[in-house]
């Protein structure tokens, strides 16, 4: 009896096509990262070049979120129906072009449109390059490889900054989006001649040639051939829709606390990310040691990400998430308490940018284990869409707090709040997780990552 080349990639030794996987997923969150941050670093100066208010900023800091969330919800579902791969490689362009215009553009309201545009395309890329580093996985080391995929967010949003502060004062802020949409654009080739279909995908849509590309796979990952298609997958491809598979009496409950958990950290992780430069220079920083401190938290997400994959390689996700999500509200307390003192300041924006960066990252990493390979970019999609709706009301709640006259220091308690609410989401997510999988122990080996 052959053995489902699932489960035989879930137990074998990850071998160098795996990782090389992983690596070009890394470099696709590496572009999104930059793209994602590009506005939280040259808010500054397109807030001078137009006089904005705060609430005016946060619609702009939010159009990239709102479309991240429409990618997310409406175009991720689609790598479920043509492949991760080609859904990747349209993103890739719609957000390419996009950054470009923006480059280009004559108002506050083209920027806005041309930064939803942008967001389309990232929410696409976001939840299927996350989804194919953990269908390439092992079962021993998808936590970790999907929270390294998600350190290239972590490490384009840090090279990004060091690149914005060099165009912004050399060239102006413009520079910084076309560097960012000629940057996407070379990724599209990358991933057009590198990166292959989801072995997943195959197995559960099976396109044409299905057959064949599962086996040239197989060599590559150093797993025997089939000689046809698993049964078990042809009907999960004849059940009911995706959508309604999310909320079906088996997953249900663990689709809503992921939702939630997506929603929370996504509310208070986009506030510390997009305000902080901005914030800080109010305070009576420079522009400079402002988005320095932005780019000291997106440097210590590198870390982070990495940090939270090895620690659950060895612990359940759900458990060192809820850790992260504890210290992370500690330490936004501390952050702000300390603007007084440049180096003190400095010092807690890396070791916030560890773990609020750990934080999404370990969504990523427990979002694909929930569901199964016919509705997994769905489930992951929506699910991030979902938080990207924090994310959007995040900038503009702070947008409004700002313009009122509330105090940095009470505003980011608010926000640290929101990590505090997330630890019971989390673990509430954990103990539903563990009850399906007692409950339906064949469908969760068989039908899961």
């Amino acid at each position: 009896m052959e053995l489902n080349p699932r489960e035989e990639l879930n137990k074998k030794a990850m071998n160098s096509f795996q990782w090389f996987i992983i690596g070009i997923c890394i470099l696709l969150n590496i572009i999104d990262g930059f793209d994602v941050m590009v506005m939280a670093f040259t808010a500054s100066s397109v807030s001078a070049e137009w006089e904005l208010t705060g609430s005016q900023l946060g619609a702009l800091l939010s159009a990239g979120l709102f479309g991240m969330a429409f990618g997310s919800l409406f175009l991720a579902p689609w790598a479920d129906k043509i492949g991760r791969r080609p859904l990747i490689l349209i993103c890739l362009l719609i957000s390419g072009f996009s950054m470009i215009a923006a480059s280009m553009v004559q108002s506050a309201f083209q920027l806005g449109f041309m930064r939803f545009i942008t967001g389309l395309g990232i929410g696409g890329i976001l939840a299927s390059s996350n989804v194919i580093a953990s269908e390439y996985a092992s079962d021993k080391w998808r936590s970790l490889s999907v929270s390294l995929q998600s350190t290239g967010y972590a490490i384009g949003a840090t090279v990004g900054g060091l690149i914005a502060i060099y165009l912004i004062s050399t060239f102006g802020w413009r520079t910084v989006f076309l560097a960012g949409g000629i940057s996407t654009l070379v990724m599209v080739a990358v991933t057009y001649f590198a990166l292959p279909e989801s072995l997943d995908y195959l197995l559960a849509r099976q396109p044409k040639n299905a057959l064949e590309k599962v086996n040239a796979l197989a060599s590559r990952l150093g797993i025997n051939p089939i000689s046809s298609m698993p049964e078990v997958m042809v009907y999960q491809q004849q059940s009911k829709s995706s959508f309604s598979k999310l909320f079906s009496p088996a997953m249900g409950l663990q689709t809503i606390f992921l939702w939630l958990s997506f929603f929370l950290v996504m509310f208070g992780f986009y506030f510390v990310m997009s305000w902080t430069p901005k914030i800080l220079t109010s305070t009576g920083m420079t522009t400079t040691q402002g988005v320095t401190a932005g780019v000291l938290i997106s440097a210590g997400g590198i870390f982070g990400a990495a940090l939270i994959g090895l620690i659950s390689s060895k612990i359940r996700i759900f458990y060192v998430q809820a850790a992260f999500m504890g210290i992370t509200a500690l330490l936004i307390v501390a952050f702000v308490s300390s603007t007084t003192s440049l180096n003190i300041a400095l010092f807690l924006a890396l070791l916030l940018g560890i773990m609020v960066n750990g934080c999404v990252a370990g969504l990523y990493a427990m979002s694909p284990s929930i569901y199964g390979a016919d509705v997994r970019a769905t489930g992951v999609g929506y699910a991030i869409g979902f938080g990207r709706v924090g994310a959007i009301i995040s900038p503009l709640v702070a947008g409004v707090f700002l313009d009122s006259g509330i105090s940095p220091t009470t505003l980011y308690s608010y926000y640290a709040i929101a990590f505090i609410l997330a630890i019971v989401v989390v673990l509430s997510l954990s103990k539903s997780n563990a009850k399906h999988k007692q409950s339906y122990p064949f469908k969760s080996s068989s039908s899961t990552v």
